[in-house]
């Protein structure tokens, strides 16, 4: 396999640093890599693989040469430069939402829907983290039984604000048993023992806030049904790096937990954790640092009439397969084409 020359834009933020881990973890064919920031960040050194790299500042001349740029550097910054990657050369997976919705730009799950990334025009979209994490156990299910309808409410890490974000729940902790002032600079509000609506805005129509609306939107593109019924309520919990989500499901047939498990037994990306007995489910410590989506509390919905309701429980490693694992599985099935 051609070993490739492979840019990663934002390499100092939490997901940049997950990108070149996940490319060291699956040993992906690299024959030159770039470290590309901002420029506060430009000079800083980056260990990877045995060497020390010098990080540069992001240009639109970065790309000449690079087969594949993974962007982890926000949308604007996307919009900036993922054009001349593209003009270089180069094909762009994006983790940022600049390109997710754009009708000529795949958004994809490896798992879902693999072969839209071999579609692209030389720009493919990573989804926001919520949307993967629950797609990649849905979907299995959508394919053998049909969903009508999702409600997902979501409990989401700090991981999923930045690096910063993470510092400052830290921060806070250190802050409650020290007995001083909560620090609060980037949710403005205490975090700690405490749980909000998540921090993007919210649409003054619809009163659904930008999380929620991506995951009902992306859900559409990704599983490419227009018809499938969604909606979300996505809330910022006091947890590090792994989301969670409450998912209700309505299918268009009867279905029972015991064929649930079943299909999600074979699913790939999905770890069944569903110990009833001694009330061992999906949790953030046990998600963290794993690629796998957690799938527990699988049981019938009572109060859907016909069997056709199923609730569960989920939990994924919102940096990794939220992020990171994800865009790197894509850059890997850009590898089959050649």
């Amino acid at each position: 396999m051609k070993k490739q020359v492979v840019a990663i834009a934002g390499v100092t933020g939490a997901v940049g640093q997950e990108l070149l881990n996940c490319l060291k973890n699956r040993n992906f064919p690299i024959s030159e890599i770039r470290m590309l920031a901002s420029a506060r960040s430009a000079g800083k050194k980056q260990e990877f693989m045995g060497k020390t790299y010098t990080i540069e500042e992001m240009t639109e001349d970065s790309f000449e040469g690079v087969d594949i740029a993974l962007f982890s550097a926000g949308g604007s910054q996307t919009k900036q430069f993922a054009p001349a990657a593209v003009k270089a050369g180069a094909v762009v997976v994006d983790n940022s939402s600049a390109y997710r919705m754009d009708p000529t730009c795949p958004l994809v799950v490896p798992e879902v829907n693999a072969a839209a990334a071999l579609t692209h025009n030389g720009i493919i979209a990573n989804p926001n983290c919520s949307t993967i994490i629950m797609n990649v156990p849905v979907w299995p299910l959508h394919q053998a039984f049909g969903v009508d309808r999702i409600v997902v409410s979501t409990y989401q890490a700090a991981s999923g604000a930045g690096a910063a974000a993470m510092a400052e729940l830290e921060q806070q902790a250190a802050d409650w048993v020290d007995k001083k002032p909560l620090t609060q600079d980037i949710f403005g509000r205490q975090y700690i023992f405490n749980l909000f609506s998540h921090n993007s805005a919210i649409d003054p129509e619809t009163l659904y806030n930008e999380e929620e609306t991506k995951m009902i939107k992306e859900t559409k593109k990704i599983f490419d049904d227009e018809d499938i019924n969604v909606t979300a309520t996505c809330v910022r919990v006091p947890v590090l790096r792994a989301h969670c989500e409450s998912v209700n499901l309505t299918f268009k047939q009867p279905v029972t937990p015991e064929q649930v498990r079943a299909v999600l037994a074979n699913a790939p990306g999905v770890s069944i954790i569903d110990d009833a007995e001694n009330n061992q489910f999906p949790e953030p410590v046990l998600a963290s640092d794993k690629d796998d989506v957690f799938v527990g509390r699988i049981r019938q919905d009572p109060s859907q009439k016909g069997g056709v309701g199923i609730e569960m429980f989920i939990a994924g490693d919102q940096i990794l397969k939220g992020a990171a694992l994800n865009a790197v599985q894509v850059a890997e099935l850009l590898l089959t084409k050649e």
